[in-house]
């Protein structure tokens, strides 16, 4: 275990800025999910199930545009590929907060579709900035990063929408965001290393690096976010029953340390597991909450199961960045982030049922249950596929710098 790798990523200028810039970009944009559904529910006097349809249309314009933003990125290059969106995002939110709700869902879907794919280019940069050796540790801080930008935007969100009418509130994190997105524009750091930008290309048809790795890896993903998602619930679930309700913000908080720390020694190791293997230890970690008789107990298990959340979903980039050519990781990384959306989407009416039929410790034996069996059906696609050459444990690496560098014709 070598925590040296951390200083040495540091000293990068490139990864110091775009981990910065992508915290500038995340923190308003996790403030403005929370401050539109307060927006609906309050100033449009709306129902949460009509706050659910904006956030669940945002999701489903997110999960289709992610993997159509990545090729952009690819092909056109990041400033290219990026204005477009800034223009349609500025109008939307613009518009968005002054007007009523079916106007909100119609300027929320078209935002959807032109999100700038924050997350699919702080990945990429980060991957094209460091060595292979240095990669997972690079992921590492994303996740890192990702979760405490989490925890402290839906806070300052809420903050500042009792602070000020929720129009305002709506208007000034959408403009944050899109000033964030601005700035990556402006910076416009390199989505390949110079080494892979100096590769002869060649003309790849689409998708040709779609492949039975490629699929077991996204499926890795959605299962990953219906276990997080499973835990996520469970935990709302267990604490009202048990008369805690005012204790569910640290207990997530607690979990949510959990995953910060699980991702900074992941990040350490000298030699990493697969994502498959990870979810295995996830989704069997999950299922052993359930077997917490009171709050204390739930708490220190799901702090245990925390510690392999953002290692695992480290793990599903850094082996998908490992089987897609350079010239293609920005559509990878887009349908990499469209099959975390399907997990959240699909994730949370399964495990809401498993609750509602019985309880929150059949939420987390359905989310558990259902990672162990992804986990081991991608254990077996791994080993097939590495069984013609038992002799070098690496055999499939050389994909990492693949002579094709042309991105297909044709993707936070």
């Amino acid at each position: 275990m070598g925590f040296t790798t951390y200083a040495e990523l540091f000293r990068i200028p490139a990864v110091r800025r775009i981990l910065l810039l992508g915290m500038v970009v995340r923190v308003p944009l996790w403030a403005a999910s929370v401050v539109l559904t307060l927006h609906v529910v309050e100033h449009l006097d709306r129902s949460y199930t009509e706050a659910g349809l904006v956030a669940a249309i945002q999701a489903v314009t997110l999960g289709v545009s992610g993997p159509f933003r990545g090729r952009r990125l690819d092909r056109l290059g990041l400033r290219r590929a990026v204005a477009p969106s800034l223009a349609v995002l500025l109008v939307c939110w613009c518009i968005g907060p002054w007007v009523g709700y079916w106007p909100l869902l119609a300027c929320a879907a078209v935002a959807g579709l032109f999100t700038v794919p924050s997350f699919s280019i702080v990945r990429t940069v980060l991957i094209g900035a460091v060595s292979e050796r240095q990669r997972t540790t690079a992921l590492s801080i994303d996740s890192v990063a990702t979760e405490l930008t989490f925890m402290v935007g839906p806070v300052a969100g809420v903050l500042l929408a009792t602070s000020v009418p929720t129009p305002i509130a709506l208007f000034a994190c959408e403009m944050a965001s899109l000033a964030g997105a601005a700035l990556i524009w402006w910076a416009n750091p390199p989505l390949r290393s110079a080494q892979e930008s100096a590769t002869p290309t060649a003309q790849v048809q689409a998708r040709t690096w779609m492949s039975p790795a490629v699929f077991a890896i996204l499926a890795i993903s959605v299962v990953a976010t219906i276990t997080l998602t499973g835990e996520d619930l469970a935990t709302v679930a267990a604490l009202r029953e048990w008369g805690h309700p005012s204790s569910i913000g640290w207990v997530l908080a607690v979990w949510g340390a959990g995953s910060a720390i699980g991702g900074i020694v992941y990040g350490a190791l000298s030699r990493h597991p697969p994502a498959a293997v990870l979810l295995v230890f996830l989704a069997a970690s999950t299922a052993l909450v359930a077997v917490a008789p009171d709050r204390t107990w739930f708490t220190v298990l799901l702090f245990l199961s925390g510690l392999f959340c953002a290692p695992t979903v480290t793990a599903t980039t850094d082996d998908l960045s490992r089987v897609v050519p350079a010239g293609s990781r920005g559509e990878a990384m887009g349908w990499h982030g469209s099959a975390m959306m399907v997990g959240s989407a699909g994730g949370a009416p399964l495990i809401g049922a498993a609750i509602d039929l019985g309880g929150w410790q059949w939420g987390l034996l359905v989310a558990g249950l259902t990672g162990l069996v992804i986990a081991l059906a991608g254990l077996v696609i791994v080993r097939n596929r590495r069984a013609p050459a038992p002799a070098t444990a690496f055999a499939e690496t050389p994909v990492i710098e693949p002579v094709v560098d042309t991105p297909p014709v044709g993707t936070h």
